[in-house]
């Protein structure tokens, strides 16, 4: 949404214009001087904060002195600029103008009041220039020798930036002399020093044979100021836009420590929905409330967020760690009841809820499912699936052909993972024993000790069994799931068809035994075609006997340890991921227009808004507002279209006259279950899943993962040049390495 001049007389939008546009000053004296200087008598009574967050001055109105260029990205005003070029007489000239900004009679008080703050004001500026001028006066100009050396280090952080935006990691394996010629980042530097780098070459043309060119703890200074200098710029943008949603995604090791990946989801000043990386968050061992103390600190204290602002959470665990996130989300909520814990849409729905059963049968099976996916990315595997599926149907060539098509990509991400499994598991336990068997030595050791591993754990009936369940409980989900993940208007559908859902899943809990003897037939069934014997787990085994309580019928242990578990877990983890909270807040989705269209303009907001209350700018006109909301788009005109989406919506220019409207889309945009708009680049998850598949594990380096997801974020090296020389003086610079932990020099060699 475009931003309008404030200004009386000024038709400037930001859109039509390269001029910077300046909020009003949250200080209340300052704002009460910008809204004399406007002549806005209908801004007088508005408070600093409603004038801060919905009125806006262009540069035009300001000295230039006072409009200053940071970088050339950024622009900002002085701290105590003050509005004073304005037109407050053009309109006279055409007396029939349509003129909305009302421009205040001045009073000969006023007039009086405003000549003496002009002289005061001015007479500060200055005071102010002088002392500005006086320090200037006396700072020292930067010599030769420093500028060489800023251009120098310019060109590191430039080199930096190009590895992390390739996924060039610094280093190689380095086990001999040999191999330290191949060294990544030395070998950059030594091309750019051929090529012409001056400053580079200055900086070394004298430095002795077999000398360090950059020590670890050098890299990793420089390191650390291209990171934390790319984060505080997306920190701005979640600032300004004050409301986020958190996001955590599975563990990731970096020399052998472990680091939850978090995500900030806002919508930014131009109102379109954006989630960010910002960083690896250390995970170390301890308490469930030890994590939230330090995910807390870390985002209020280094990144200075307000926790009060955020309003959804969703933490993508696999394994072990998805016990302690669901635990992570329970403790943050009872501190910040508006931090709505849903799941993502990064993830099928199916998945999340399997993900989260913390039953270790049901483990096993999603464990498995990772590995096949990184499995079937290893050349040449795919060939062996696919082999190995026309050998098992080679009388049934055409399901033989569907079920490659289902398993041509991406199929353990999908709604219908299990089924897709089931379908595909003779196949797949042949293509594992063909892959262990390697005749032809196409594939290494590894992956036919990993093929081999699959295989066994794949051949077990306890997995068949609960994948089975797996399958036919979350049946009842899948319809649910697929819309949840949909545009707005399928969203709000899944919202409204969860009593359905519930309803069905409770049906089939009170019929359990007769849902149960299907299920369990149907894996008896499974397991004979591939020649899996039907078994009870030999620890529940040997424990019953170690007891001396007889023996127990497999059917009758699947009931109890698999069946029964899978669909009360699935049943409570629907309840907790849809409560009263989340329910209201996603039935505000029908202020989309096409929603309240779907609806017959038959919506009542009224009772669900009362969530976001408290973050409404005019939350006693809310009513008022919802009804005219609604007659605007009742009443359209047939040739206007109903926008379908949130981001469609917050674009429309007259958006802004239902600031309250306004304020809940932009709240409800940043909800994680809620898929993100995407552009013409992936999504910053996928962004680092790309990177950690592609980069071998021990050349992974979480500085450069940082700088290669956020490699779009527009970054000034003369901003980072300065931060290194403020922090790392360059005799400080020359010191001894310290050990930090990671094995990077770079080193010059004959």
């Amino acid at each position: 949404m475009p931003n309008f001049c404030a200004a009386p007389n000024c038709t400037r939008k930001s859109t039509q214009s390269d001029l910077a546009f300046f909020r009003f000053p949250r200080d209340p004296e300052r704002c009460r001087i910008w809204v004399e200087n406007c002549r806005r008598a209908d801004l007088e009574a508005k408070t600093a904060d409603q004038l801060n967050k919905h009125y806006r001055l262009c540069a035009k109105h300001f000295d230039p002195a006072l409009v200053c260029k940071t970088s050339p990205y950024r622009t900002v005003l002085k701290d105590t600029a003050i509005p004073t070029i304005f037109d407050l007489t053009s309109h006279l000239k055409n007396p029939y103008t349509r003129h909305r900004k009302q421009i205040k009679e001045l009073t000969d008080e006023d007039i009086k009041r405003m000549r003496e703050r002009r002289l005061a004001s001015a007479e500060q500026a200055a005071k102010k220039d002088e002392d500005a001028s006086n320090a200037a006066d006396k700072e020292p100009q930067l010599s030769t020798e420093e500028k060489e050396y800023r251009d120098y280090l310019r060109s590191l952080f430039e080199i930096l930036f190009m590895l992390a935006k390739q996924a060039i990691p610094l280093t190689t394996d380095r086990v001999s002399e040999e191999e330290l010629r191949s060294n990544n980042f030395q070998a950059v530097l030594d091309y750019c020093i051929n090529a012409g780098d001056e400053a580079l070459r200055k900086r070394f043309e004298v430095t002795a044979v077999n000398s360090e060119y950059l020590t670890a703890t050098q890299l990793n200074q420089l390191l650390d100021v291209c990171e934390n200098t790319v984060r505080e710029e997306m920190l701005m943008e979640v600032r300004e836009s004050r409301f986020y949603s958190l996001v955590t995604g599975d563990l990731v090791d970096f020399a052998d420590s472990k680091y939850l990946p978090v995500f900030l989801r806002f919508v930014n000043q131009q109102n379109i929905l954006k989630e960010e990386f910002v960083d690896f968050l250390p995970f170390v061992d301890g308490d469930e409330s030890a994590l939230v103390e330090r995910l807390e600190a870390q985002m209020v204290e280094r990144w200075g967020l307000s926790m009060e602002d955020c309003r959804g959470q969703a933490h993508n665990a696999t394994g072990t760690s998805t016990t302690k996130m669901k635990a992570v989300a329970v403790l943050l909520m009872e501190k910040y009841p508006l931090a709505l814990h849903m799941p993502c849409s990064h993830m099928a729905l199916n998945i999340h809820l399997a993900n989260n059963l913390p039953y270790p049968n049901v483990q096993i099976v999603m464990e498995n499912l990772r590995r096949i996916t990184s499995f079937f990315k290893v050349l040449h595997t795919q060939d062996e699936l696919e082999k190995a599926i026309s050998t098992h149907l080679q009388k049934n060539p055409e399901k033989g052909n569907a079920l490659k098509q289902m398993c041509s990509s991406g199929w353990t991400e999908q709604h219908n993972v299990f089924d897709v499994l089931l379908d595909v598991l003779p196949s797949l336990l042949l293509c594992m024993d063909n892959i262990r068997g390697n005749a032809d030595g196409r594939f290494s050791s590894r992956v036919t000790v990993e093929a081999y591993s699959i295989g066994e754990s794949l051949a077990d009936f306890e997995v068949i069994v609960t994948i089975v369940i797996l399958k036919n409980v979350l049946t009842f989900t899948r319809a649910f799931g697929r819309n949840l993940n949909g545009e707005t208007l399928h969203v709000f559908s899944a919202v409204n068809s969860l009593t359905a859902v519930l309803y069905s899943l409770n049906e089939v809990n009170d019929n359990i035994d007769v849902y149960h003897e299907f299920w369990y037939s149907e894996a008896v069934s499974l397991a004979a075609l591939m020649d899996i014997p039907v078994s009870i787990p030999r620890l529940f085994v040997r424990k019953q006997r170690a007891a001396d309580l007889g023996e127990i019928q497999a059917e009758t242990y699947f009931k109890e340890y698999v069946t029964i578990p899978v669909i009360r877990g699935i049943m409570q983890e629907v309840e907790d991921m849809f409560s009263d909270n989340n329910l209201k807040a996603l039935r505000c989705l029908s202020l989309v227009p096409a929603v309240m269209g779907h609806m017959k303009f038959n919506t009542t907001e009224e009772s669900y808004a009362e969530v976001y209350c408290g973050d409404l700018p005019n939350p006693d006109t809310l009513p008022a507002e919802l009804h005219c909301w609604r007659i605007k788009w009742k009443h359209r005109g047939k040739e206007v279209r109903l926008p379908t989406t949130i981001h469609e919506t917050l674009q429309l220019p007259d958006v802004k006259f239902f600031p309250n409207v306004d304020a809940i889309l932009k709240v409800l945009s940043t909800m994680p279950v809620l898929k993100v708009q995407k552009g013409t680049g992936d999504t910053a998850s996928e962004r680092l899943q790309a990177y950690l598949s592609s980069m071998p594990a021990k050349h992974l380096n979480k500085s450069l993962a940082m700088l290669h997801i956020n490699s779009h974020v527009k970054h000034d090296l003369d901003v980072m040049v300065d931060k290194y020389c403020r922090l790392y003086p360059e005799d400080d610079s020359e010191a001894e390495p310290e050990d930090v932990g990671e094995d990077v020099i770079v080193t010059k060699v004959i």
